[in-house]
């Protein structure tokens, strides 16, 4: 599990309009239906086709070998927000230099909410942070977030991310931070990614390392009134590049570059 340099709750998930279904389209129930057969048929892909014009990340997907990783719709954030309240840390730690989880179940998904609405709004070509839903198998386990601020001209990103309690330990947090790091350097133009992790939070250090990160300093924080270290980690392009451990497919960019401040 991830720190990130901007963690859950520095407003960095973004969802697709509420209401939208599954597969990310709008429900049948969300508009009249005065007709059937084609014509509603006709109907429904005019309107995902405007939403698309006004929201194109809604059409973003990161796929992988056991993983998509999609902006969530509203059923996503409702599941998301359940594995948020079941947990998604051992509550003896708290691996966030946020300490959202420090609450009980109902306050932490009505976090998640919160916060995945206010960060959509907030999205701006110049500081933006995309945090998408990690499914597998059709449901979904977790969230992996990635942001800039003043990209187009730093071209550094940060990255950050968590799991639901039963889906740690099989090597999906790697999986899908790889996803990311490649819309990062293969799609964006990245060419520096960072991240950070407590001293005593192995598994996400671990997962930095097979990627290919490196050391790059450390920052002093009060957890829980306790003096803690975090280890700061930054991996370059050409470091990336020696690291790619897991195949990624990426849909649906070319339109969304606008909105990470690229022409």
């Amino acid at each position: 599990m991830s720190v990130a340099v901007a963690p859950q709750y520095s407003c960095s998930d973004r969802i697709g309009p509420p209401g939208w279904g599954r597969r990310g389209r709008p429900p049948r129930h969300s508009y009249p239906r005065k007709s059937s057969g084609h014509d509603d048929w006709e109907r429904e892909e005019s309107l995902v086709m405007t939403l698309l014009t006004h929201w194109p990340l809604a059409g973003l997907r990161l796929t992988t070998p056991r993983l998509e990783l999609r902006l969530p719709n509203l059923d996503d954030l409702t599941a998301l927000a359940s594995v948020a309240a079941d947990g998604v840390h051992d509550p003896a730690v708290q691996p966030f230099t946020v300490a959202w989880t420090d609450v009980g179940p109902e306050q932490r998904a009505r976090s998640v909410l919160q916060y995945h609405w206010r960060c959509w709004g907030e999205w701006q070509p110049e500081n933006w942070e995309l945090n998408l839903a990690v499914v597998r198998d059709g449901i979904v386990v977790g969230t992996q977030g990635i942001g800039a601020r003043d990209f187009s001209v730093r071209r550094e990103v940060g990255t950050g991310s968590w799991l639901g309690l039963a889906h740690h330990r099989q090597g999906l947090g790697t999986e899908m931070r790889a996803a990311v790091l490649h819309l990062a350097f293969a799609g964006l133009g990245a060419q520096h990614a960072v991240s950070g992790a407590y001293a005593d939070n192995a598994a996400s250090l671990e997962v930095s390392r097979k990627l290919g990160y490196h050391e790059d300093g450390i920052e002093r924080h009060a957890v829980r009134a306790e003096p803690a270290v975090l280890r700061r980690l930054r991996l370059t392009a050409e470091q990336w590049q020696q690291h790619q451990l897991v195949p990624v497919k990426m849909e649906g960019l070319s339109e969304c570059l606008p909105w990470f401040g690229l022409a």
